[in-house]
């Protein structure tokens, strides 16, 4: 039987002991009549923690997002201008436009995960009666696709005066909002302080079993409460959940920078190989991400790399690809193009799992580059 390491995403971690405990133990009441307390010490803390007014506590990520978009953007046929990249566009099945009747405009993302600010002046549109009127700008935090980046504060400043000047509400999907908190040595308030809204997660790297924050002023909560509602979010006895989150941000938040360490190990050690097939950018390794980028010159692709690391070979079990206990070594990791393929770490990575992890893919790829030279 294989070892498993899996480093498909940081949504595979599981609740600690603490938050177990504080689940069972939790005070309860029902939520959508605002009685729960447990949920409404989280969403206090929530937002005194990224310096806004009030929170709501929601079932996920993708419902914080579209609960956001459809407060800011509360008529039909509304703009909201997002990153081509970004997971509300790519990830989230067009819920803004199957659900909230909002068409999702998109601009190009650079590596770094920003956009052109000139270009979305340009394209702001309100005063043709043809046309859709712009309410609302979603910006990532850190950004998925681009590998966990995160996004330059004085871009992001200078996107809130534009969004202000404008009339446009800056949304911030911060789903990983902490991550880029630890990385950027900013506080979450500060990272935040140019948005409306701010979405997040407590289910990826914090291992809270469910839920997200989505916070912004009392206005806009109250809204977002009514939203929450028409969407099927409006949960009853949620403290059950709510106290695993906030165990999450005592517990959990204060060690991601050991995520952030054990990920640029990684990074910096598949780049060390340098084989012709794999490259890592690790000047640009800021948090738990790591994208593997494959030559485009390489027959190989992403989903037969994923294949192989799925695998165990009987040399590999005979040599330093094992476990203490003779096993074979298997890595899950995730494919985000035909060319990409992306570890994440997380909090239930050991660094003896990273190692079992590291000593996996150095084999295969080696094996993997040797036996498909580039055409």
């Amino acid at each position: 039987m294989a070892y498993i390491v899996d480093l498909r995403s940081d949504t595979v971690t599981k609740p600690t002991k603490a938050m177990k405990h504080a689940m069972v133990n939790s005070a309860l009441g029902d939520d959508v009549y605002g009685e729960d307390p447990t949920v409404n010490a989280l969403e206090s803390k929530v937002a005194i923690l990224l310096g806004k007014q009030a929170a709501l506590f929601v079932p996920s990520g993708t419902m914080a997002n579209l609960i956001a978009v459809m407060v800011h953007c509360n008529k039909r046929g509304s703009e909201a201008f997002v990153g081509h990249l970004s997971h509300i566009y790519k990830y989230e099945q067009g819920g803004a436009s199957f659900l909230g009747g909002v068409l999702l405009s998109t601009l190009e993302n650079k590596p770094d995960g920003t956009f052109d600010l000139a270009e979305l002046e340009r394209r702001i549109r309100g005063g043709d009666l043809h046309e859709p009127v712009s309410c609302m700008v979603a910006i990532e935090n850190t950004h998925n696709v681009c590998g966990g980046k995160v996004l330059p504060q004085e871009w992001v400043d200078k996107l809130g005066e534009l969004c202000a000047q404008r009339g446009l509400a800056l949304h911030m999907d911060g789903a990983r909002l902490l991550n880029a908190s630890t990385y950027a040595g900013e506080s979450p308030a500060r990272l935040v302080k140019p948005c409306d809204s701010v979405s997040l997660c407590f289910s990826k790297g914090l291992c809270a079993p469910v839920g997200s924050v989505l916070v912004g002023s009392y206005h806009f909560i109250e809204q977002a409460r009514r939203v929450r509602k028409a969407l099927g979010g409006g949960m009853r006895q949620a403290g059950v959940l709510a106290a695993a989150a906030a165990v999450a941000l005592d517990e959990v938040a204060p060690r991601l920078h050991y995520d952030h360490k054990r990920a640029r190990l990684l990074a910096t050690t598949i780049q060390g190989l340098f084989l012709k097939t794999f490259s890592v950018d690790v000047k640009g390794q800021h948090t738990n991400i790591v994208l593997v980028r494959l030559s485009s010159s390489s027959p190989l692709t992403a989903d037969a790399v994923l294949q192989r690391l799925a695998q165990v070979c009987l040399a590999e079990t005979q040599g330093d690809c094992k476990t203490p206990n003779d096993e074979g070594v298997i890595v899950k990791a995730v494919c985000f193009n035909p060319k990409t393929i992306r570890f994440t770490l997380h909090h239930d990575i050991t660094d003896e799992d990273l190692w079992l992890a590291i000593m996996k893919i150095v084999y295969v790829f080696k094996e993997l580059d040797a036996a498909n030279p580039l055409k």
